[in-house]
């Protein structure tokens, strides 16, 4: 009798485990999955250790443990801030903003502005902003902030003395997207490797649950609590 009762105890917790992992892994792969900002080609948006959670079901679904999509893709809006695998590498996951949608024309002139489809983009200079100094590579001073947008509103950031050009205009091919860091001199975007399938998204970036300045010495992926930046924590994406 003890022994039919020690396996009964044993099955029925290999099976509250089973389940609780089923759940955990179903909620990852449809609904939300937590990334870690490794670079700062997203400041002033996402800093360096900023833990995001990405909504899986934004763009549609795929086959699980599958590259196949079971729904969608489906197209972002303008100026979404997306989680997606690399056209160069299809192991590394990026961050970037949506810029360009299919079938856009879009110029950058040469004060670092946007034209999308022979219309400027608003963009307002800020004398006054929080500058995340912990994680740039040169001096505030260096650095000017612009409030982007119109209906959805981000602040972008550039090099103050950075030589600029005129590019070419971009023509974004159908089932494309053109991405770009808000940290507009300092990311290695869709300017440099091209335009991004929509078949490589992974879901939109919705709200950040944990931030720090500093990690743990033994991992990159756990934050050191003396480091918390606690006015981050459940900070949207804006």
């Amino acid at each position: 009798m003890v022994t039919e009762s020690k396996k009964a105890t044993a099955m029925g917790s290999l099976g509250l485990f089973a389940l609780a992992l089923f759940i955990f892994l179903s909620l990852r792969w449809a609904v939300l999955e937590p990334f870690i900002i490794p670079s700062g080609s997203m400041i002033p948006s996402l800093l360096i250790h900023d833990h995001i959670g990405v909504a899986k079901w934004s763009f549609g679904l795929r086959v699980p443990f599958s590259q196949k999509w079971l729904t969608g893709p489906y197209t972002p809006e303008r100026f979404d801030v997306v989680v997606f695998k690399s056209v160069e590498n299809p192991d590394m996951y990026m961050i970037k903003r949506v810029i360009g949608l299919p079938g856009d024309h879009i110029q950058i002139t040469k004060q670092g502005g946007l034209v999308i489809n022979d219309i400027e983009i608003p963009r307002k200079k800020l004398e006054e902003f929080t500058r995340p100094e912990e994680d740039l590579e040169i001096s505030p001073d260096q650095l000017d902030f612009y409030l982007e947008g119109e209906k959805k509103e981000h602040v972008v950031m550039q090099r103050r003395a950075a030589f600029r050009w005129e590019v070419q205009a971009y023509d974004v091919p159908e089932g494309k997207l053109l991405m770009m860091g808000d940290n507009r001199d300092a990311s290695h975007d869709g300017r440099y490797w091209g335009y991004l399938p929509l078949e490589n998204l992974v879901g939109k970036a919705l709200f950040i649950w944990l931030s720090c300045t500093e990690t743990i010495s033994v991992t990159q992926n756990l934050c050191d609590p003396n480091f918390i930046r606690w006015q981050r924590i459940f900070s949207p994406i804006q």
